[in-house]
Order: structure tokens, then sequence, then C-alpha cells
């Protein structure tokens, strides 16, 4: 009797990870109607974080009335476990809040975020969990940073410093927050890239959320400046710190600010549900993400499951929606790498939650 671990990310504003993994065990058990399918919502820290970490720990979901990317009123989640509050920035900042033709990260905020960081301290949590993912913004944590200031939760400010030419958008500020009650937080990812530079914020991931060349451009710019402006008034530089570029720069902020741990989203979790004990009898471990490349391999979730698993020496399978870069992802270790889509499939087909279903149903009958 095989034992198969599923644990599939979300596939974006198509499949959560709980609808990814049913379709996948569903197409295990037809076709193997014996074998011991365990499923693990997952997620690294971006859309399905709330998800995955409640089925974890339990706890209580709290609705925020919260301003989106655009700075328009919406109702936001998070979810408290005792002292403990768990925060999915694309709740609040995510790109699937906006249309395709709305995307422009030279004006979306993080301020919502922000919101759901007050909102978090005012119930008396010591400990927030942050997942940085799917960010509509690059804004640095400006957005959210201007919302904790506007709050009046926070005392103790350093030296101020209002430079026109590095808050263009934002007109805050550079103070460090320092609240009322001792909080710590834990920015939960696994983008490694610095804030500035070609691997940056800006260039790496901008584009994605609407930005273009000249842009990118502006927008790498615009983050040189405020670090090197927060570096000479707190006497500390985060920009190059593993997080920092996660999230538009949201990272930056909360380690530049906030003097945030930063830890790996997926080894958070993982660990948090005992991942490593899973796999002992496992015989194979199916993972996923709607698009996998080589940035899968710069610590994105199916590769966190994949490097777990080769030190058991189990097989790992990953399916996507989109392939590129086949052979990496081969030579990285995955034992089959397959493409949920048939060729020629239209996107807006694919993207279909039922079509989706039934194509990670197809592809998992091994």
């Amino acid at each position: 009797m095989k034992k198969i671990i599923v644990a599939i990310d979300s596939f974006k504003g198509c499949l959560t990870s709980t609808e990814a993994n049913q379709a996948a065990s569903e197409g295990i058990l037809a076709r193997m109607s014996e074998a011991v399918v365990v499923q693990v919502p997952v997620s690294d820290g971006g859309e399905g974080w709330l998800e995955a970490f409640r089925a974890v720990i339990g706890g209580e979901i709290v609705e925020v009335n919260v301003k989106d990317p655009l700075m328009r009123p919406i109702v936001a989640q998070y979810l408290i476990q005792g002292d403990t509050a768990v925060i999915e920035i694309a709740k609040a900042s995510g790109l699937t809040l906006l249309s395709s033709e709305e995307r422009n990260p030279m004006i979306a905020t993080s301020y919502g975020t922000g919101q759901l960081v007050v909102d978090a301290v005012r119930k008396g949590c010591k400990h927030i969990i942050v997942g940085l993912g799917g960010s509509a913004t690059s804004d640095c944590g400006i957005g959210m940073l201007e919302a904790i200031n506007n709050s009046q939760f926070t005392i103790n400010y350093v030296e101020s410093c209002h430079d026109s030419a590095i808050f263009e958008q934002a007109h805050i500020a550079l103070a460090a927050p320092k609240f009322e009650n001792d909080v710590r937080f834990t920015i939960a990812t696994d983008v490694t890239n610095p804030l500035c530079g070609e691997n940056g914020a800006a260039h790496v991931f901008a584009p994605q959320k609407g930005a273009t060349p000249d842009q990118v451009i502006a927008l790498d710019a615009r983050a040189k400046r405020f670090a090197m402006a927060s570096a000479k008034h707190m006497g500390r530089d985060s920009q190059n710190k593993l997080g920092a570029g996660a999230a538009g720069g949201l990272g930056y902020a909360f380690l530049q600010y906030m003097n945030a741990e930063c830890r790996s989203g997926i080894d958070l979790l993982l660990d948090s549900i005992h991942f490593d004990d899973l796999l002992q009898d496992a015989d194979l471990v199916i993972t996923g993400e709607g698009s996998a490349d080589r940035q899968t391999l710069m610590g994105k979730l199916p590769f966190g499951i994949l490097l777990r698993a080769r030190k058991q020496n189990v097989p790992v399978m990953l399916i996507a929606g989109r392939i590129a870069d086949e052979q990496l992802l081969l030579d990285a270790g995955f034992s089959h790498v397959a493409c949920i889509n048939p060729p020629g499939l239209p996107i807006e087909i694919a993207m279909q939650p039922d079509t989706a279903k039934e194509n990670i149903r197809k592809t998992v009958r091994i």
C-alpha cells in the first residue's frame, strides 16, 4: 500500500491549496484506490497562508475594514490564536485584488497591511507572523509604515526626516514604530532577494505587477533613496538582508523598522506540521504551483518541499499550470515534472477552476 503526500501550493487566481490537493487526491485514488493519501495545505507566505496556518494551529479569523492597494475600502482577514496573529499581506495588499488594467506598482500601496498590523496589536497580540507574498506593491513598505504612524498607536519615534525626493508618494516621517506593548514580528518568505539592484524587488518582481521598464528603473531608484535615508537616520541598514526584497520591499520595512526575524515561509509551516515525520514512510510527494520555472529553485514552496523529501530519499513530482526550464527542474532533483494543461489550451479556459481540477486529476493518475 503506497503512501502519497499531496502538498500543492495555490494556483493563484484559480485554486486554493486545499482545492488543488483534493483534485490530486481524487486523481490518485481513481487509479490506486488502496493508496493512503495525506493532504497538506501549504503556502510559502503568499496566497493561502492563512488557510494553511489555520489548519495547523486553529484560531479565529478576524475581519477588518482596510484599504486595498489603490486605497479603496475592502474587508480583509487575519488569524488570531492566543496572543499570536497570522497576517497574509495578500489579503489587504494583494495583486489578486486588482484587475490587470489596474496594476501599477508606482502607486499601489501597502497601507492596508499596516492597518492589519495595528488591529492585531490593539487586540493584544504579542507575536505577529506575516506571510509575504502575492503583493501588488513595490513601495518598500512605506504605505504600511504610514498606516501605523497614522494610527496614533506608536510612541517614541526616532529622529524624523521629511524628504520630498524620497517620499514622492507617501508623506511620512522616517520613524521606527514603538508599540505600547512589546511586539515581535516574524516575516515568512522564501524570497532571498535584496531590496535594490538587478536582483532586487523592482527588477525581479515589479514587471509582473504591471511595471514598465522605465518604471522598474524609477522604482529601484526610489528604493535606494529610501534605504539610504533610513540607514542614515537609524544607524543600521537592512537592504541586503535575506527577505528585504520580498513583497515589493515590504520585507525591508519589517526588517529595518520592526526588527523582524525572517524565516523561510515553507520551513516555518512544515516545521509546524511536523512534515519530516510525515515523510518517514512516504513513497511519493506530489507538489506544485501555478507556474514553475527557474524561479522555483530560488526558494519557492515546491523547492522547499523537495529539499525536505530528498533528505529521506522520497521522490517528488512537480505539477504546474505552466512549465519552463524543465531540465533545470529535473536536474535540481524533481523525479517528474508535468504541466497539467494540454498544449494549445487557452489561458482563460485553463484558469477556470473546474478545468484546472480535472486537469490535475488527469495529470496525477500515475
